[in-house]
């Protein structure tokens, strides 16, 4: 069923159900037959009921029944609540048709079919009146106790029902108001009751949504919004959105006044009189709103009932306050009395036939300003929101405003008369011309001379024709100069405004410059001009139907449309061309202002854009003849009262010569109009979509996004619209037989001559030639073919479309003429060189270089096509290459090789760079550098120099390293891609050095944009490259680069490689800490700042700032050794790392090594209150190894090893960690790589010096270490002997060591260890400590000495 699409009819079919069947609700089908000269599709109506669609009301009276565009149907009940009826088209066991209760919940289902009704005590609210939003999807209700329900329909209207608002005292609060200006002793007014309500569209207000219609006339705006006023959340363009959730009055407009009449009224409408004796108060009984225009149904004391329409006033009439005009127009409304018999009981809009409503949604949709929201409303309903916007500025388009009342005593038509038929009816009547004066005077001079201009070239909507006499009376009133005036300078009437009111001159007062002010005549041709081109000027022409695309691209399954049908521009064009047409006339007839003057010449000569001084000699008389028969508004009396004439900037003809210009310019553009509405409905009747498929990318975006005064007024409307004449053309001489050339051509040269020139044609002869060659199979044949098409083409490369030649030369595979045609194209555009001499303008230059640029754009086009080339199979296309296949990869490499050698061969330098620069866009990096032309280098060289300082390629080898200066200087990231380049054509070339070179530039390059910054592994790849390409140069055994290698190159490029690992090892280790930093609960213990390591002052977000700064600054640029040491690691307690710094850079600034045993004891300290002795020891284990062996001055065993044993008693002692014998000794046999005596001759020092170890407890546990040294000595012997390890070793003897099993060890090794033993177990008995804390001791090295000594034979090393 199609029900919702006229669910209006049903509103009165439903009453009528109501009333013969209380106890049933039956669903009625429409059918309607239109005449046979299908003027009126309505024109028959015949209704049959349906039995499956019949449901029981349960008892329920209803009482209103509305629905909503989307086809839901809603009805009102007596009992209050509301029912939707829910219709399908059923199957099986499912019912048609059901009603839901959609306001009532759980407990009132109960009472309504438990309870009896004898019980029902309280009395119901019966809902009377519901109406729809459907802009913003919202039902009002309205019930006999004059409360006022919203409910919410969802987002898109297709929701369930939800109430979000009541309001019942809307009009106490009202009258509370107007209760305080009543005057004493007057008689109490009686109390008002609201008689309808009605939603207003968003084109009528964007803050108002609802209105409710008084009993006494008033008139109550409401809002569903949370706050008032256009600051507020209801103000503005985007409450559209919103959803409501309140009820409020935000302003009441007092009843319209009886009696009075705004406007001009014509035919049966009337005031209708009252006597004094009368109540002037109004009773309305019912009422309708519309689209800006309300109908009350007043049956207040007299003899006849009356309708009151009221509507806003379109005339520009105001009072004396000044006001502007936008403000009285809105303020003012004409209230017209009809007087009816019987009660009116339902009004509705005649809606525009389906037709002309289509033509109106069609035109006006994507006006915002229309209000054309809603897309499933019915194209006859949306148009009828245009009325909302006025009669002067819709006239022209929309009919007549009619509207149906249905009565008690019938039913009858109103007509609305526009201001356009009120100038009919009084030119048709030949009124006096004081009616017109006043006419003129009431809706202003513009606005009259606009109506005059649309019946004298009969523009405007009407059922009637217009009438030659009218048509003519018209004209006439247009170039009167009594009814539009004539163009006159502002403020040269009006001298006296200088003057105060005594007579002097007011010495405060600027004097302006007097600007022409041009007549009505020409304000009413621009009104009327730009409301035929509202709905075109500032939209796109074309929109993408279907697809998945976005509005900035367009998607491979979208369709590209005309946004206007045929039909409506067929009837703008035809409004358009008879304005332009009219015009035209009263030029050749020299009729008028406008006629006469530029009657005289054509437009672009002399007369008009000149000096004007032969229009002043020669045609001062006509002028005259013009102007002086009529008074000027009082300027001859203003004249006489000056005795010094003041002297004007330009003379009566002068301004006239300006105002007919200004009008031929219009006219021109009306013509230009025209045809371009013409072309676009030529276009959609051949389907955009399959003329424009073989445009690239950019042409079908530009088309996509091509508005209507771009095509008409630009120079890329011209070419797109030449571009799309090429395709249609194309489309008729295709392969398939469509027609020739001639047939399209005489169309177009007809209907849009300004667009298809001469020239033209003689460029689609040529074409034939390739239309030809894409059909044959014969390649030798389709190739004389492609070479005869470019042999004619190449002698009119002016005139020549290679956007689309050269795609087809493209799909034949001739790219010879893909690459010579644009470059002849652009020397015949640019004869003169133009875009290379710099004498010349700077805006001529660049005009000349943008020409060139186009040109070569269609060669680069073919590139990217070839790179990315993908099987075209769009339907419909002009040109089906039977005999081609998908180019292989191999094929596409070979032409790609071809056209770069095309274009190598010309000589055209500036093309070479073009192309350069295209190919490596394109990423074709090494088909430049394999076809490249000996002019390569110089462009890299030039395109990555900067404008400062210059990098040019070492000639000499001889310095390689003073480049090197030069490196840390700004690179652009433009200029990055040229270096890394020639980086790459150096190393092709295997001149390695001039490689190393460019990449340590590019490692140590400066940032010149915020988002250019290189990361420190993209300058660590740079580098590590560098790096390769000196060792490359090494291996190469090449004389001339030994100079390089030999002045440290590659010495050179291994530090600054190892400070960049430095540097990238600080940023890791600030990152860490600041998360450290951020995941710590408590903050950092001990947070160092930029300045003093120690000072806990700072908060822990200033600390986390302050690293995150710093690793910032790393990943900037490159720092020095220096600056990492001193800026980053030491103030950032990184001892690690500075340990490893001070090592590289081998130092030795003091003698005693104070530096690096500070820095050691940092580290371990640092260690140790991390995580104890157990991460002291790893730290010395892992920093040692990387420093051992040297010169032992980075690693102080003697000082590391006192420090950790000190620490570890004190650990010990005090029970804070548990810290075994073997933990230190190993720690610092790692750090030695494994070497026992450097660590057991440390071991003796501390043992020999007394003043050292004055503890006994230290001394003692000294010796445990080196007991664990020495088992550790031996058991590395006897791996070394097993050939396995030393934990290998202890794994085969069962323990660290086993007492019960001898190694045959190295005498030599045996003895050292066994006199070492000897003499700590004589160090053990000199302390001071009691036997039981150190026998173990003493027996450790008593049995160590004894294993050693046991007689098992051993062999000599």
């Amino acid at each position: 069923m199609q029900c919702y699409e006229k669910l209006r009819i049903f509103f009165f079919l439903f009453r009528l159900t109501s009333i013969l069947s209380i106890n049933q609700l039956i669903l009625v089908g429409v059918c309607c037959s239109g005449r046979s000269d299908e003027t009126d599709p309505y024109a028959e109506v015949s209704l049959q009921p349906l039995p499956e669609y019949t449901i029981s009301s349960d008892g329920v009276t209803m009482t209103c029944i509305t629905c909503t565009d989307r086809g839901h149907i809603f009805l009102a009940g007596r009992d209050g609540h509301i029912y939707e009826l829910q219709y399908t088209t059923g199957s099986g066991w499912q019912k048609r048709c059901r009603k839901v209760c959609l306001t009532a919940g759980l407990g009132s289902v109960i009472s309504r079919w438990v309870v009896p009704n004898v019980f029902k005590f309280g009395a119901m609210d019966a809902i009377v009146e519901m109406v729809v939003d459907s802009e913003r999807h919202v039902l009002y209700a309205r019930t006999e106790e004059m409360k006022i329900q919203v409910f919410s329909l969802g987002p898109n209207g297709d929701g369930p029902l939800k109430k979000v608002a009541e309001e019942r005292n809307l009009i106490t609060q009202r009258e509370s108001n107007y209760g305080g200006r009543q005057q004493a002793g007057a008689p109490r007014p009686t109390k008002s009751s609201i008689v309808c309500i009605s939603p207003i569209s968003t084109l009528e207000s964007k803050w108002l949504h609802l209105v409710a219609v008084l009993s006494d006339g008033r008139r109550m705006y409401l809002s569903t919004a949370p706050s008032g006023g256009n600051n507020g959340a209801v103000g503005g363009l985007g409450t559209n959105n919103r959803r409501p959730s309140c009820l409020k009055v935000v302003t009441t407009r007092p009843s319209p006044p009886i009696g009075v009449s705004g406007g001009i009224a014509f035919g049966a409408l009337s005031v209708v009189g009252r006597s004094q004796s009368d109540d002037l108060s109004l009773k309305i009984e019912s009422a309708y709103y519309s689209s800006g225009t309300a109908v009350l149904s007043d049956s207040s004391p007299s003899a006849v009932s009356s309708l009151l329409i009221v509507n806003r006033d379109p005339s520009t009439q105001s009072g004396s306050l000044g006001t502007g005009a936008r403000g009285s127009r809105a303020l003012r409304e004409s209230v017209s009395s009809l007087p009816v018999e019987g009660r009116m009981l339902f009004v509705a809009d005649v809606l525009p036939l389906p037709d002309a409503a289509t033509i109106v949604q069609s035109l006006y949709s994507e006006l915002e300003l229309c209000g054309f929201h809603n897309s499933w409303e019915a194209c006859e309903k949306t148009s009828t929101k245009l009325w909302a916007r006025g009669d002067l500025s819709t006239q022209h388009i929309l009919p007549r405003r009619k509207i149906v009342i249905f009565s008690t005593m019938g039913m009858m038509e109103v007509v609305f008369n526009r201001p356009i038929d009120i100038l009919r009816r009084l030119l048709e009547s030949n009124s006096p011309r004081s009616l017109l004066e006043d006419f003129v005077n009431r809706f202003g001079g513009g606005e009259a001379a606009a109506m005059c201009l649309m019946l004298a070239a009969r523009v405007m909507n009407t059922e009637t024709f217009i009438s030659n006499v009218v048509a003519d009376k018209a004209a006439e009133a247009f170039e009167d100069p009594r009814f539009v005036g004539i163009p006159q300078l502002e403020g040269s009437g009006a001298l006296s405004n200088n003057r105060t009111a005594g007579g002097g001159f007011s010495m405060g007062r600027v004097v302006q410059e007097a600007e022409p002010v041009f007549s009505m005549a020409h304000e009413g041709l621009c009104l009327c001009s730009s409301r035929l081109l509202l709905p075109l000027w500032e939209l796109p022409v074309f929109i993408i139907k279907g697809g998945s695309g976005s509005s900035d691209a367009i998607s491979e399954d979208g369709v590209i449309t005309c946004r206007l049908s045929v039909g409506a521009m067929r009837i703008l064009e035809d409004k358009i061309r008879s304005l332009e047409k009219f015009l035209r006339s009263r030029k050749n007839l020299r009729r008028g202002l406008y006629g006469r003057v530029a009657g005289l010449g054509d437009i672009t000569g002399s007369i008009l854009i000149g000096t004007g001084s032969d229009l002043v000699s020669s045609d001062r008389s006509t002028v005259r003849n013009l102007f002086g028969s009529y008074p000027r508004n009082g300027d001859s009396s203003e004249g006489g009262s000056s005795n010094k004439r003041q002297r004007l900037p330009y003379s009566p003809a002068e301004l006239a010569a300006m105002e007919v210009r200004a009008m031929e310019c219009i006219r021109q553009l009306l013509l230009r109009c025209g045809e371009a509405l013409f072309l676009l409905q030529l276009l959609s009747q051949h389907l955009v979509t399959r003329l424009i498929q073989s445009f690239d990318a950019n042409t079908r975006q530009a088309v996509a996004q091509l508005t209507f005064h771009q095509l008409v007024c630009s120079e890329e409307g011209d070419r797109l619209g030449t571009r799309l004449i090429s395709a249609l053309m194309e489309y008729y001489t295709g392969p398939d037989g469509r027609g020739t050339v001639d047939d399209i051509s005489n169309r177009l040269r007809d209907g849009c001559p300004s667009y298809y020139k001469e020239s033209d044609y003689k460029f689609y002869v040529a074409v034939e030639y390739l239309e030809r060659a894409a059909v044959t199979s014969d390649s030798e044949e389709r190739e004389n073919l492609a070479r005869e098409a470019f042999n004619n083409l190449s002698k009119i490369p002016e005139s020549a479309d290679l956007q689309t030649v050269c795609k087809r030369f493209e799909d034949l595979r001739f790219y010879e003429a893909v690459v010579r045609l644009p470059l002849q194209k652009a020397e015949a555009a640019d004869p003169a060189g133009d875009a290379f001499n710099e004498q010349i303008d700077a805006g001529t230059r660049e005009h000349a270089l943008s020409r060139r640029m186009q040109c070569y754009e269609i060669i680069i086009n073919a590139l990217r096509s070839l790179k990315g080339e993908t099987l075209r199979k769009e339907f419909g296309s002009p040109i089906r290459p039977v005999s081609q296949s998908v180019l292989d990869q191999s094929s596409r490499k070979k032409h790609i090789c071809q056209i770069i050698q095309l274009g190598v061969q010309s000589s055209y330098i500036f093309f070479h760079e073009y192309l350069y620069r295209a190919l490596i866009d394109l990423g074709l990096d090494d088909e430049l550098l394999e076809y490249g032309g000996p002019d390569l280098v110089q462009f890299l060289q030039d395109a990555g120099r900067d404008p400062t300082h210059e990098v040019r390629a070492v000639s000499s080898i001889g310095s390689p390293i003073s480049p090197m200066s030069q490196s840390r200087v700004p690179v652009a990231s433009y200029q990055i891609k040229y270096f890394e380049l020639l980086a790459r054509y150096y190393v092709l070339k295997r001149q390695h050095i001039l490689a190393a070179q460019i990449l340590v530039r590019l490692a140590e390059r400066r940032s010149t944009e915020a988002g250019d910054t290189p990361t420190i592994e993209q300058r660590r790849q740079y580098l590590s490259n560098a790096v390769l390409q000196a060792r490359s140069a090494t291996e190469t055994g090449n004389v001339s680069m030994r100079g390089a290698i030999d002045n440290g190159l590659l010495d050179l490029l291994e530090g600054k490689l190892t400070v960049l690992q430095f540097q990238m090892k600080i940023k890791e280790e600030l990152e860490a800490m600041a998360s450290r930093s951020e995941a710590s609960p408590m903050g950092s213990n001990s947070t160092p700042n930029g300045s003093s390591p120690d000072n806990g002052q700072s908060s822990d977000a200033n600390f986390v700032h302050a690293v995150r700064e710093k690793a910032k600054e790393l990943s900037v640029d490159l720092k020095t050794i220096t600056q990492l040491y001193n800026e980053y690691a030491v103030p950032f307690e990184l001892w690690e790392i500075c340990l490893e710094m001070l090592y590289f850079a081998s130092y030795s600034g003091d003698a005693d090594s104070s530096i690096v045993r500070e820095t050691w004891a940092r580290l371990i300290d640092q260690a140790l209150s991390r995580g104890g002795i157990a991460e002291a020891c790893a730290v010395l284990a892992r920093v040692g190894s990387h420093v051992y062996p040297g010169d032992g001055a980075m690693l102080p065993l003697d000082t590391l090893c006192l420090h950790l044993e000190k620490a570890a008693l004190e650990r010990v002692v005090s029970g804070a960690e548990h810290v075994g014998d073997e933990d230190i000794p190993r720690a610092l046999l790692a750090s030695c790589k494994g070497a026992i005596e450097p660590v057991l001759n440390t071991y003796n020092q501390l043992v020999s010096n007394g003043a050292i170890l004055p503890s006994p407890s230290l001394r003692l546990r000294i010796l445990r270490s080196v007991l664990a040294v020495l088992r550790e000595w031996a058991m590395s012997v006897f791996a070394q002997r097993m050939g396995t390890s030393t934990a290998g070793a202890s794994l085969i003897l069962g323990g660290p060591f086993s007492l019960g099993q001898t190694t045959v060890l190295n005498q030599g090794v045996r003895d050292k260890i066994t006199s070492a033993a000897n003499r700590y177990m004589t160090e053990v008995r000199r302390l001071p400590l009691t036997q039981s804390q150190t026998e173990a001791v003493y027996r450790g090295f008593r049995e160590l000495e004894e294993s050693l000594l046991s007689p098992f034979p051993f062999e000599r090393l």
